[in-house]
């Protein structure tokens, strides 16, 4: 409360000036948050804490599954976040796995074990160049089908731990050999720039009778994931891998309905 402007006097308004709000800063904090968690993977792996370097880089794909979802929930999508969040993308889920894998078994190999680690560096930052290069694309077949092109950056960081993720569980040095990791990570690298249709979420859709066992399946997981936490995120990536070839074959069969369905418009 202040003193009563006089007759003939006019209160001048005062203006705030803009500020930005907690809807439109929670998801780029989340991404920031992600790409740090990748980057003090790295730190991790050279003081030659395996299991917390995994550990740094998994919590930064649980923080990239969920920024861009509540984005849309608080309906805060800008290019800005998407060009950040595949800034992060490249750094957590390319070049960290990437030095981790080389300090952990790749630099072994003194000639191509370091290739095998820039490769797969590299073209996790091709394939989120060419997310970024279709995001204004009306045609994309795959993701209109509910399908992704190759398999995701977070994904192949993972898929590219498996070895590590079984020598943790078993303490088999077999799954160290430089050589065999390096084929490895080579061919995630492949999957990841591949035109492969692979599965998304919205992809998978259970039929409602199966809703109790999808959710006990869940659960299980979880529980697994406490007690046994390596060969749980290994039995997972195995999973994934055993699906690829139903989710190209799901994707096949929805290319020749729409190609049938186009040729009777065509004929209409």
């Amino acid at each position: 409360m202040g003193p009563k402007a006089s007759e003939g006097e006019h209160a001048v308004a005062r203006h705030r000036a803009p500020g930005l709000t907690l809807r439109a800063v929670l998801p780029n904090a989340i991404t920031a948050g992600a790409l740090c968690a990748g980057l003090t993977g790295v730190r991790f792996a050279i003081n030659g804490d395996w299991e917390r370097a995994v550990f740094a880089v998994v919590l930064a794909g649980l923080l990239d599954g969920i920024d861009g979802r509540i984005a849309r929930l608080l309906k805060a999508q800008s290019r800005f976040g998407a060009e950040l969040d595949s800034l992060a993308d490249s750094l957590s889920f390319g070049m960290a796995p990437a030095l981790i894998l080389y300090l952990w078994s790749l630099q072994g190999l003194p000639r191509f074990g370091w290739f095998a680690a820039l490769f797969f560096a590299l073209c996790c930052a091709l394939r989120l160049a060419r997310f970024n290069a279709r995001i204004d694309m009306d045609e994309q077949p795959h993701k209109s089908a509910g399908f992704l092109t190759g398999v995701p950056a977070p994904i192949g960081a993972g898929l590219a731990f498996v070895p590590l993720y079984l020598w943790m569980a078993s303490g088999e040095e077999i799954f160290r050999e430089p050589i065999l990791i390096a084929i490895w990570v080579a061919a995630i690298a492949f999957l990841m720039i591949s035109s492969v249709a692979t599965l998304s979420w919205t992809s998978l859709r259970p039929r409602r009778s199966a809703r109790l066992g999808v959710i006990a399946v869940v659960g299980i997981a979880f529980a697994a994931l406490l007690t046994e936490p390596w060969w749980t995120l290994a039995a997972i990536c195995l999973i994934y891998l055993a699906l690829m070839p139903w989710g190209i074959i799901s994707y096949g069969r929805i290319r020749r309905q729409r190609a049938i369905r186009q040729t009777a418009e065509r004929a209409a």
